[in-house]
């Protein structure tokens, strides 16, 4: 999978994501960009996935526009630690994924 990180998660999640083609806003030169912009960029780009942590874009885009798909981390911050925990989840989710939609992650909880 091709995968862009939003401005709003750590650059250093990127190594955590192997077996992945995956790229910060900042290296494609984005930074600053509005969603919708971003997204249309993405889809341009051939990306998969737009992964954030920011829960509102769901809401703020026609995702029938862009032939990505949105994945939303449901964390309160975007330290790395946190955003580890949800790397299990997301593997999961891959195997399911469909453009033009959004899908909030949420942590496995222990047993």
């Amino acid at each position: 999978m091709k995968i862009l990180l939003d401005e709003c998660v750590t650059k250093h999640l990127k190594r955590h994501l192997v077996n992945h083609e995956v790229f910060t806003v900042r290296e494609m030169k984005w930074g600053g960009i509005k969603n919708g912009k971003l997204m249309a960029l993405c889809a341009e780009n051939n990306f998969d996935i737009l992964l954030t942590i920011d829960k509102n874009i769901q809401y703020q885009q026609n995702l029938d526009k862009f032939s990505i798909s949105i994945v939303v981390f449901d964390c309160f911050s975007s330290k790395l630690d946190e955003l580890i925990s949800f790397l299990p989840p997301f593997q999961e989710l891959l195997t399911e994924i469909q453009k033009h939609k959004a899908y909030l992650v949420k942590k496995n909880l222990p047993s």
